[in-house]
């Protein structure tokens, strides 16, 4: 079962500082009936102005992963925890029994466009922590490349308290990759850039649109142009 979500049916808004698209209810969108997909609670597309950014803020119970697709992002936050970020880099905060932290744009000049993903985590009470782990973008190409894991593999993949794994991959028009995975589980694709063909046609994938696929454990996806996309396997 497969359901795409077109980049504009996204809810946006544009605070001036702030330009972002979420694909679920989060702050002033509510829909009852986009609330989560699974453990996935938040997906906010961001474009933060040069010096600008999100002002020291707390949160609790969440595992909060940012990606940065353009530019720079600074953290800091309550455990003294200071990073900066660009692409490569990733971010992951557990939030457990409470943090505050803050992500502004140091850059005088450049935007920051960056993902901010949620999770529920498996269990509650958690010891907040915080990590920047880098992925070598480059492996990227033409393969889905692990960079958040419950299980990671290496220092190059960022720990996560909920069983599912994210993946970037760089997919050169023509070609083509099989992601499988075992039954009963749910998966979330979001295409960054370009275009990519689901299934041999079941769906088509512009750029910032996403699906939402369960019961399909075999995923065949084929770029029809240069394609950078995102697939979270999730419980």
């Amino acid at each position: 079962m497969l359901k795409v979500y077109p980049a504009e049916s996204r809810y946006t808004s544009d605070h001036g500082w702030l330009k972002t698209a979420h694909s679920f209810s989060f702050a002033d969108y509510y829909d009852p009936n986009n609330l989560q997909f699974g453990p996935l609670r938040v997906l906010n597309d961001d474009i933060v102005a040069p010096l600008t950014g999100f002002v020291p803020h707390p949160h609790r119970e969440m595992e909060i992963v940012s990606i940065v697709l353009q530019g720079q992002l600074r953290h800091e936050d309550s455990s003294r925890a200071t990073e900066t970020t660009t692409f490569g880099g990733v971010q992951r905060m557990t939030a457990g029994t409470g943090i505050v932290h803050s992500e502004v744009n140091p850059s005088s000049e450049e935007k920051v466009n960056f993902l901010q993903l949620w999770f529920l985590p498996e269990q509650k009470g958690l010891t907040p922590s915080y990590e920047k782990t880098e992925f070598p973008v480059e492996k990227m190409k033409n393969r889905l490349l692990p960079i958040v894991a419950k299980n990671p593999a290496s220092k190059e993949i960022a720990h996560i308290h909920q069983d599912l794994t994210i993946y970037l991959a760089d997919l050169e028009k023509g070609k083509e990759i099989v992601f499988s995975q075992k039954p009963g589980r749910r998966i979330f694709l979001f295409a960054i850039e370009g275009r990519l063909v689901v299934n041999k046609g079941e769906a088509i994938l512009n750029r910032r649109d996403s699906a939402r696929i369960t019961q399909t454990p075999v995923l065949q996806l084929d770029a029809e142009s240069d394609a950078r996309f995102m697939l979270i396997d999730l419980p």
